[in-house]
C-alpha cells in the first residue's frame, strides 16, 4: 500500500505564500526591505503525513518550531528527530533536503521561510549550520505572538503598510529564536535556569539511580511542583528526560567502544542488563546490539 503522503491541506492550517513580485515590486521602491524578507508562512495543527520533499535544496531559510508531536528531517545521508520544545532553523542551500511529521505522533508546527539579499553572510554571522539539528527552546510565547502579526498583517493584503511592519517583526520573531533566553519575562527565566541545572545534574549522575523527590528538593521544591515547571519547560517528565540522557549516553557507547551490554548497563545504573536491553528497545525501536550493527554499518 502506497503511504500516504501531504504537502498541506490539515484541518486548521494557516498558509501564505507570497508571489515574488509581492516582494520584488516592494524591495525596488524600498531596497531597505531587501535585507531579510518573508517568503511563505504557516501553521500546521497536528499535521498528519505531512511530507515535504526538496531535490534542489531551498532558496530560503527554513525555520520550523515543533509546538506538540514529534517529525524528522534529513539533508542528505544525515537524519534529524523533532520534538517538542524543540526548532530547527535550516540555511539556504542547493543540498536536497526531506522532512515531515512522525507517524504515531505526528507535529503541530508555526513555521516561516524567509531569504534577503546576502543569506550566506547572515547564516555566518549568527552560526546557522546546515547539520546543527533541533535545538530546545522555552515554550516561544513571544515568538508565537510575533507570528500572529506577521500572518495577520499579510492576511489584510499586500498593502506598504503591511509588508513594512510583517519585514520589522520578521527581525524579531527569527531574534527569539536565535536568542531566546532575551526573551523570556523573569519568572520564565528563573524556571528555564531551575530546569538548565537540573539537566546538568542529571548528566553528572547518569551512572545513579535519581529520583524526582532528590531533584526537587535540590530547589526547594515539591516533587509534583518540579515535575510540573520540568515537563511544560521540555515537553517531558524529570524521569523520561533522565532516562532519555541515559539512552543517549548509551547509543553513544554502543556505537564507539566495544563494551559489553552488561557493563555499559552497570554503567548507566541498571544493575539488570536484560531490564537495560528491554528499556533501550522501548525507546529505540531497537534492542543495543541492533542498533550496534546498524550504527557500525552506516558508518
Amino acid at each position: 500500500m502506497k503511504m500516504l503522503k501531504r504537502r498541506d491541506g490539515f484541518e486548521g492550517e494557516k498558509l501564505i505564500s507570497l508571489p515574488e513580485s509581492v516582494w520584488k515590486n516592494a524591495i525596488k521602491a524600498n531596497p531597505v526591505l531587501g535585507q531579510l524578507y518573508v517568503t511563505h508562512i504557516g501553521y500546521f495543527p497536528k499535521a498528519a503525513f505531512h511530507y515535504r520533499e526538496r531535490k534542489s535544496g531551498c532558496a530560503d531559510n527554513i525555520l520550523i518550531y515543533c509546538l506538540r508531536g514529534k517529525g524528522w528531517y534529513k539533508i542528505r545521508d544525515r537524519h534529524f528527530t523533532v520534538q517538542a520544545n524543540e526548532f530547527i532553523l535550516i540555511p539556504a542551500t542547493k543540498e536536497p533536503m526531506r522532512y515531515g511529521a512522525d507517524g504515531d505522533d505526528p507535529w503541530t508546527i508555526y513555521w516561516c521561510h524567509f531569504s534577503g539579499k546576502d543569506m550566506d553572510t547572515f547564516n555566518k554571522s549568527f552560526g546557522v549550520g546546515l547539520y546543527d539539528g533541533p535545538h530546545p527552546i522555552v515554550f516561544n510565547e513571544k515568538g508565537l505572538q510575533l507570528w500572529d502579526t506577521m500572518y495577520q498583517n499579510l492576511e489584510m493584503g499586500y498593502s506598504k503598510e503591511n509588508l513594512y511592519n510583517t519585514n520589522l517583526c520578521l527581525y524579531h520573531f527569527v531574534a527569539t529564536f536565535l536568542f531566546p533566553e532575551k526573551h523570556l519575562n523573569d519568572k520564565k527565566q528563573e524556571t528555564k535556569n531551575m530546569v538548565h541545572e537540573a539537566i546538568l545534574y542529571m548528566r553528572k549522575e547518569l551512572g545513579t539511580r535519581l529520583t524526582i523527590e532528590e531533584m526537587a528538593a535540590m530547589h526547594n521544591l515539591s516533587a509534583s511542583h518540579f515535575s510540573s515547571l520540568f515537563r511544560k519547560s521540555t515537553g517531558m517528565s524529570p524521569m523520561d528526560y533522565f532516562i532519555h540522557l541515559k539512552l543517549q549516553k548509551a547509543c553513544l557507547l554502543l556505537y564507539t567502544d566495544d563494551i559489553k551490554i552488561k557493563h555499559i548497563a552497570q554503567a548507566l545504573g541498571y544493575d539488570d542488563p536484560y531490564y537495560f536491553s528491554r528499556l533501550f528497545k522501548k525507546y529505540q525501536g531497537i534492542s543495543p546490539d541492533q542498533y550496534r550493527v546498524l550504527r557500525r554499518k552506516e558508518t
